[in-house]
């Protein structure tokens, strides 16, 4: 049923529309986020700038703190993840600026060409170190305009107080990140490879967009990105799993999970693990503890080199909740490594199974209904 849209919602959408030029290009930026970024910056510039009037004794010829830092809180605390954010590209970033600013200040007397040279050598000084930090830019600047004080520290002012400044702020940074849940460091996607180390690329990435369709689509946008392109390219993957969520994610676990699951417990040799896997023609079992909650999972591929009466090669089991949407387990049971996800309750007391091949005929199924020629396949769900 298709509503229309109100008076009040018509003129609601008018009036934000004048003011379009207000709204937020970030994605993800919510005002929570704004406001725990707000906490970190108001924490770390008063921590950096109490701690370096400590070591440097409050100098009056020495700034406390210098004006680029500021800059660089923003993008610390509000945009963690952006590759101008991270820690290098902080301290070198500011660290290196600076001393091309005094640099130039030391050759060039000209004011007006040395502080567009500061600005365009650090641009070029950032690149080639790998720590781009747009604060930098002002780091050089300081260097050249920044006055009698600056002057009188020379060579040293890009190491006190700039790298003081900077090191303080970025320890904070990961500090803070790390008491608020955030990742920081930011840790780039990983790039998939094949398990099975044959120069194939992972199943799952056979088809679709691959990484010179990404570098091209970039290419035509003809504009500089802050984000990677490993995260560019797990992004868009997650945009193709949300958008299958959407269109067929009705299906939970529960609805294809089989429920008559093989297990083995925790105290078993390798050799009942062996044989239970090779008489049921499965690839995964479930470990369970002696209260019979999910310990973990064995399959053949760990068993192969055991001895008979050696413990169980247990390996962190892949888990799903019977409510989850049974689409979303594509990701990991067509990354080469996982085999099978063991759907559990809340006391992690296992409750099914699905394998590839369960996941698979649900896809067939899916596409049968939709028109496109599909088989189905069947077979016993674990593991195979």
């Amino acid at each position: 049923m298709i509503v229309a849209p109100s008076q009040h919602d018509a003129h609601k959408s008018g009036i934000l529309s004048k003011f379009r030029l207000f709204t937020p290009i970030l994605a993800g930026a919510t005002l929570k986020e704004r406001l725990i970024g707000c906490l970190g910056a108001l924490i770390g510039i008063c921590l950096t700038g109490f701690v370096c009037g400590l070591v440097m004794g409050n100098d009056p010829h020495l700034p406390l703190i210098v004006a680029p830092i500021g800059a660089s809180a923003v993008l610390l605390f509000a945009v963690p993840a952006s590759p101008l954010a991270q820690p290098w590209s902080i301290v070198g970033g500011n660290t290196i600026s600076a001393l091309v600013g005094v640099t130039v200040t030391t050759f060039v007397t000209d004011p007006a060409l040395a502080i567009g040279l500061a600005v365009a050598l650090a641009i070029l000084a950032m690149s080639l170190t790998r720590s781009l930090h747009p604060p930098g830019g002002a780091a050089a600047l300081t260097a050249v305009i920044g006055g009698a004080a600056v002057a009188r520290a020379g060579f040293w002012f890009p190491f006190v107080p700039v790298a003081i400044n900077s090191l303080l702020l970025v320890g904070v940074g990961i500090l803070f990140h790390k008491l608020s849940g955030r990742q920081y460091p930011h840790r780039q996607a990983v790039a998939p490879v094949n398990t099975h180390k044959t120069a194939d690329p992972p199943a799952a990435f056979r088809v679709g967009f691959n990484t010179d369709d990404i570098d091209a689509a970039v290419a035509n946008l003809n504009e500089t990105l802050d984000i990677s392109r490993a995260d560019l390219d797990a992004l868009l993957r997650q945009v193709e799993l949300q958008a299958l969520l959407r269109q067929r994610g009705d299906l939970t676990c529960a609805d294809i999970m089989s429920r008559d699951v093989v297990t083995v417990p925790l105290d078993a040799t390798a050799d009942m693990a062996r044989t239970q896997l090779l008489d049921h023609d499965i690839r995964t079992l479930p470990v369970l503890d002696g209260e019979g909650r999910l310990a973990g999972t064995v399959g053949l591929r760990e068993l192969a080199a055991m001895t008979p009466a050696a413990h169980l090669p247990i390996s962190e089991a892949a888990t799903a909740n019977p409510s989850d949407p049974a689409i979303g387990l594509l990701p990991r049971l067509t990354d080469g490594t996982i085999h099978a996800v063991v759907v559990i309750d809340e006391a992690r007391r296992v409750v099914g199974i699905i394998s590839q091949t369960d996941l698979l005929a649900t896809l067939a199924k899916s596409l049968s209904q939709t028109g496109l020629p599909a088989g189905l396949m069947s077979g016993h769900g674990q593991g195979i």
